[in-house]
């Protein structure tokens, strides 16, 4: 609270000026700030899945993605919420920011069996969605994939 006083020889005359002080609530804008920002990289699927390095170019990420998960127990999870093999494809068409023509994150772990990863390709193929990204670890270029053998 400010308080003003006038050139006049009246000392019981104060004029209150009232400001806002705003510097509180700056500082509780920055600290949300803060925890926005190391929060937001937190917010990725958090499932333990022992993905696979890949030496590729790592691409964008969309804003969204669509994660389908396949853990070792051969499971399925669609981001973090487990589902059922036989209701993947009507639990992906009630996702309401997914569409057929957007891109399925698929992860898979390092010991699902090929033909288990190929079953479920077949699965999203035949439900209409036919735009899957595998997702890899990003290794280093030139180097050999983990779990393969030198010649």
């Amino acid at each position: 609270m400010g308080v003003s006083l006038a050139d006049n020889d009246d000392d019981d005359d104060f004029a209150e000026t009232h400001e806002i002080n705003v510097t509180p609530f700056i500082d509780v804008i920055l600290v949300l700030l803060i925890i926005f920002m190391v929060a937001a990289p937190l917010s990725t699927v958090d499932l333990p899945i022992d993905l696979p390095t890949s030496s590729a170019t790592p691409q964008k990420k969309p804003d969204k993605p669509t994660y389908l998960s396949i853990k070792p127990d051969l499971t399925l999870a669609i981001g973090e919420n487990p589902v059922h093999r036989a209701e993947l494809i009507g639990s992906l068409d009630g996702l309401s920011d997914m569409s057929k023509d957007k891109y399925v994150f698929l992860r898979a772990d390092r010991s699902v069996p090929y033909g288990e990863l190929m079953g479920i390709m077949e699965l999203l193929r035949a439900g209409g969605y036919t735009r899957v990204k595998l997702v890899a670890l990003e290794g280093a270029p030139g180097a050999p994939a983990a779990g393969t053998a030198q010649p």
